[in-house]
């Protein structure tokens, strides 16, 4: 395949904004894969549709995904749609043998996600979740490490990921606190990027027990207000398989916290802390240090990485989020060239949803729950 014809569906909003950019840009960094063309702008809002055709010349601005979805010159359908359509969109998409690839989270329980992943098989399409943050070079700095040994044996993960878009109670209401259009709410959206980082440095999650919050039970809307159905803030406990504990916490209500990322990963022999702040800079400990001499160490990502060195030729030059969503679009358009899924693909995203099944169940029984058996 020389060319990727893609549809990126939710064109108008804030991420299909930044899909949109990245399949324009990846090819300037990474010429080993082919080229895609954005040739389907998909928006609900008809007031958009001049600014999208501005962003992509030559591409179809559409009203209604159905009309992407059916279109045998489109190859992939690219989902930044709110989460309540993630399920039935992938589904269609599917169906019509195409590949996809769509934000987190995947879908509303881990029993759709495991349709769309068995789908996916069936069909012989790619398939990937938009789990952006891992992809940073510098998270495959600490999985090289983690997977050499050298911090031995995973023992604990903490990790947390905090904003205050809702901090203040007056704050208006929006479709994310919506339990109709977000089921889940901050677990789904916030907090599937911590159980990412999990997923990908840690391994699966056996078991857990959660607490949902809902801090502010309304918010302003429009003259009224309106009422908060899905959790503002979660803390939890967890086992891995590999028998690490975890502890976890996010919200959208951490008065003061813009964007608060971190983990920290403890070993038999060292450990690994990050933090958002210090994009691409990882502190590594190790008892392989003299006595005297033991101490967290900075490790500033850099061009030995290759999806770093793609973008810049010094370390810590500092690689952002934007620059995350290049990476996956490359690797989306690698593995359609070469048929071998990267991850996270849909398999992956069924386990995160697996994790938020118990999260949800956890807290509405307020007890340990089975990663796998909440599953219905």
């Amino acid at each position: 395949m020389t060319e990727i014809r893609v549809a990126v569906l939710g064109a108008s909003g804030w991420m299909g904004k930044v899909h949109t950019m990245a399949w324009a840009t990846y090819p300037h960094f990474f010429a080993q894969a082919p080229r895609a063309r954005v040739t389907a702008l998909v928006t609900a809002n008809p007031a958009a549709v001049p600014d999208l055709a501005a962003r992509a010349p030559g591409a179809r601005v559409l009203t209604d995904w159905q009309d992407a979805v059916n279109d045998p010159e489109i190859d992939l359908i690219d989902i930044c749609l709110p989460d309540h359509l993630h399920f039935p969109v992938a589904k269609a998409a599917l169906l019509a043998g195409k590949h996809v690839y769509c934000e987190k989270p995947l879908a509303d329980t881990a029993a759709e996600a495991r349709s769309l992943a068995d789908l996916a098989r069936a069909k012989g399409v790619i398939s990937r979740v938009g789990h952006a943050f891992p992809r940073n070079p510098v998270h495959d700095l600490a999985r090289d490490i983690i997977q050499s040994g050298e911090i031995g044996d995973i023992r604990l993960f903490k990790g947390c990921q905090h904003i205050d878009v809702f901090g203040d109670p007056s704050a208006p209401f929006m479709w994310r606190a919506d339990g109709a259009l977000a089921p889940t709410g901050i677990v789904g959206d916030t907090g599937t990027h911590v159980f990412s980082f999990m997923a990908f440095l840690v391994g699966p999650v056996s078991s857990l027990i959660a607490e949902n919050m809902i801090v502010t039970p309304r918010r302003p809307q429009g003259t009224g207000w309106a009422e908060v159905t899905n959790p503002d803030a979660t803390h939890l406990l967890c086992r891995f398989k590999n028998g690490a504990s975890g502890v976890v916490d996010f919200s959208r209500v951490a008065t003061g916290r813009k964007f608060r990322q971190t983990y920290e990963i403890y070993g038999t022999k060292g450990s690994l802390s990050y933090d958002y702040d210090q994009v691409n800079r990882l502190q590594f400990y190790t008892n392989a240090d003299a006595e005297g001499r033991r101490g967290y160490r900075a490790l500033d990502v850099g061009p030995e990485q290759a999806t770093y060195g793609a973008f810049l030729p010094l370390p810590n030059l500092s690689l952002g989020y934007n620059e995350t969503k290049i990476i996956e679009a490359y690797e989306v358009a690698r593995a359609i060239q070469t048929g071998q899924s990267a991850w996270p693909d849909f398999d992956v995203g069924h386990h995160i949803c697996q994790i938020v099944d118990a999260v949800m169940l956890s807290a509405a029984e307020r007890r340990w729950v089975d990663v796998a058996g909440a599953e219905p």
